[in-house]
């Protein structure tokens, strides 16, 4: 399995060949149902999960969308809630993470053109966890609400992170202040030799748990999700804090959970 969601070489061959320069029907890609045509028009045979080859993708056209990913998730444009999960999931496979002089920018990208969107927290959003069994080896493995499945490995960690809710005016986030505290420093699961060297954790700010996922993408695990994690995996105590270890692939990985 491919923990990117990118599928072979010869499953893009059809993105790979979309047309490089603007089509004459469409003035600009910024408006939602241009740019969902676009991409429909674009995907060719693809199937399942399979993400494009976006960093083969150079546009110079930017352009700026009022689309904006709320920290809980939910996706608005123009001040209204994007209901429509196959779009919003359509949209979820062209994002595109950028760091331009020190600042984090989101776009949604396409061979002609780069729009620039708004992400509140961390741009994808974790809703289940599972574990499955492949070749006499278990792993955990996670869904994104638009589609992607990761698991937990190496390449693909959870870190917990401090998070200011205050630094948006987003609506009711998946965690709430008490759920976690504040982390100075993002703590990332490691093996657990690593798990003496975790941080001091203070009680100001919401911590919340983070996972790679593809493209420098980060999702938020949801809260339900994160509190079945530890049912999963196992809790033990180290030096006046618990500590959760979790099985994947082999390995074991751990993580110093926030203290009130």
């Amino acid at each position: 399995m491919n923990n990117d969601n990118n599928s072979t070489e010869g499953s893009h061959e059809k993105i790979a060949e979309a047309p490089t320069s603007k089509p004459s029907s469409l003035d600009d890609l910024d408006n939602l149902d241009a740019l969902s045509q676009y991409i429909k028009s674009a995907k060719g045979t693809r199937e399942g999960r399979a993400i494009p080859p976006l960093e083969k993708w150079h546009p110079e056209d930017i352009a700026d969308m009022d689309l904006t990913i709320k920290a809980n998730g939910e996706w608005w444009h123009e001040g209204g809630q994007m209901t429509r999960e196959s779009l919003v999931s359509l949209f979820a496979t062209i994002l595109w993470k950028e760091e331009n002089n020190g600042t984090t920018e989101y776009f949604l990208k396409t061979p002609v053109q780069k729009i620039r969107i708004q992400v509140e927290d961390a741009p994808l959003l974790i809703n289940d966890v599972g574990i499955v069994h492949e070749d006499d080896m278990s792993w955990l493995e996670f869904t994104t609400t638009t589609g992607d499945v990761v698991r937990l490995d190496d390449a693909h960690s959870i870190v917990l992170k401090a998070y200011n809710s205050n630094k948006s005016d987003s609506n009711k986030s998946d965690f709430n202040n008490s759920d976690f505290s504040e982390s100075d420093q993002a703590n990332q699961m490691s093996t657990a030799d690593d798990v003496a060297d975790s941080q001091e954790l203070a009680s100001t700010e919401q911590v919340r748990p983070y996972m790679m996922v593809r493209n420098g993408l980060t999702a938020l695990i949801g809260r339900n999700t994160f509190y079945h994690l530890t049912e999963i995996g196992a809790l033990s105590e180290e030096n006046g804090k618990t500590i959760l270890t979790l099985q994947s692939g082999g390995q074991s990985y751990s993580l110093s959970m926030p203290t009130d």
